[in-house]
């Protein structure tokens, strides 16, 4: 598999990741360890996880199988810290927070440091200096290689990278930011991947197959194994619209016009799309990854790229187009 720059920094990884929000919930630890062996043996390299999924059970059963099926160096394990079970505050960016998490994420993963440590959502009641300067602390005492964050809008992100790189100090800066990202929702495209290219920070593109939608699964019933029949079926929901079928449609066809299939054209676009590294993909099982893998020998046809940018193009207007011209 085809290694990128993590944005502007030294780090290689994958140019398609694994995640891990199902594991040690809907994945057992015999799916996971087939999918964690799959996906090395394609040549991926960057693991993604969280301290909530599975409350805590995603990182520990990674750990468990770092400790015998595969080499800890062969991989780059990615965390997140900061979203916490209160109703009241669903994110906690605190420095005392942050630490205390990580030190329980490397307890859980069974290893001295993490490859990337994230904050995984913004929090609007600690300053950003604060839940920065717990990230220069994770990367001096050794903990973390490299430092980013997750769900930052675009004045976010750009306050954050850019107090990393100007700041007096010796500060780590923003490798990467992982959102959202697929034909089904373009939203970074309005402010958050300009400021990332801008500042070299690199985009983790998480639910790149649109929740599922974009594999073409829902096209005409709702499958009774799917994420949309399951306790999930909010979360895919809100793309299963008139506007979302219509996509879907485009991604069908042009599947069938280059014989591959509607996952691979979708993966294919969000991959190779400016500013983005490795979508992260989750998968209930070895097979279904393996689908997902097959996608690293396709590069979609210009024509069909300006196609599917067409049929899914977002309303761009004041400010984010020229405003000269309007």
């Amino acid at each position: 598999m085809e290694l990128r720059h993590l944005g502007r920094t030294g780090l290689r990884v994958s140019r398609l990741g694994l995640g891990t929000l199902t594991w040690g919930r809907d994945t057992d630890g015999h799916d996971a360890a087939d999918q964690l062996k799959a996906f090395w043996e394609a040549g991926g390299t960057l693991v993604d996880t969280a301290d909530v999924y599975a409350d805590g059970g995603a990182e520990y059963l990674l750990g468990q199988l770092l400790e015998g099926l595969l080499p800890r160096r062969d991989l780059q394990i990615a965390t997140k810290a900061g979203s916490v079970p209160d109703p009241d505050r669903r994110f906690d960016g605190s420095r005392g927070h942050l630490l205390g998490a990580l030190d329980a994420s490397l307890e859980r993963l069974g290893t001295d440091y993490v490859d990337l440590w994230q904050v995984h959502a913004f929090d609007p009641f600690t300053p950003l200096e604060e839940t920065l300067q717990a990230l220069d602390i994770a990367v001096s005492s050794g903990r973390a290689r490299y430092v980013g964050v997750s769900n930052f809008s675009g004045w976010q992100l750009a306050k954050a990278a850019t107090w990393q790189l100007a700041s007096s100090g010796a500060h780590a800066r923003l490798a990467s930011t992982q959102m959202e990202y697929s034909l089904l929702q373009r939203g970074v495209e309005r402010e958050v991947l300009p400021a990332a290219l801008d500042l070299g920070v690199g985009l983790l593109p998480s639910s790149p197959l649109g929740r599922g939608v974009l594999t073409g699964k829902y096209r005409h019933t709702t499958p009774a194994d799917s994420r949309g029949a399951s306790e999930l079926a909010a979360f895919v929901a809100p793309y299963l619209d008139e506007e979302a079928s219509r996509i879907v449609e485009a991604v069908a066809i042009a599947a069938d016009g280059l014989a591959t299939t509607a996952l691979n054209v979708a993966l294919a676009w969000v991959r190779d799309r400016p500013g983005v590294t490795a979508p992260i993909v989750g998968a209930r099982n070895a097979q279904q990854l393996r689908a997902a893998l097959s996608a690293e020998s396709l590069s979609l046809p210009d024509e069909i790229c300006q196609a599917l940018d067409d049929v899914s193009a977002p309303v761009h207007r004041y400010p984010d187009q020229d405003w000269s011209t309007l």
